[in-house]
């Protein structure tokens, strides 16, 4: 007997939700979760429910900015090599020709 069997196309594409890609996504969620904690600090401790609101609107909106534009302009992976050529070392010092004398043996 034959199967047919549905064809999943989004095969080898990066996890995509409202327009953020990838890691984005885990992003946001942690900072969603870091403003709710601290609407519930100053809850408690007892600002203003007025002036809460006003400052986790803010910075709600702050965020969400934020990790769009970080979406849009690096893409998937380009974060993580912006981050990576950090890194990187502007030049090497070499004061002797053991490490290449010693390359040609091998």
């Amino acid at each position: 007997m034959s199967s047919v069997y549905k064809i999943n196309k989004g095969i080898n594409k990066p996890i995509e939700f409202k327009g953020l890609k990838a890691q984005y996504i885990a992003y946001l969620a942690t900072g969603l979760i870091a403003l709710l904690i601290l609407f519930a600090a100053l809850y408690i401790i007892g600002v203003n429910m007025f002036i809460c609101l006003a400052l986790i609107a803010i910075l709600g909106t702050t965020l969400f900015m934020w990790v769009y534009r970080m979406s849009d302009t690096y893409g998937q992976h380009g974060l993580l090599k912006k981050l990576a050529t950090r890194s990187l070392p502007d030049f090497i010092k070499g004061t002797s020709r053991e490490l290449f004398l010693n390359l040609l043996k091998r």
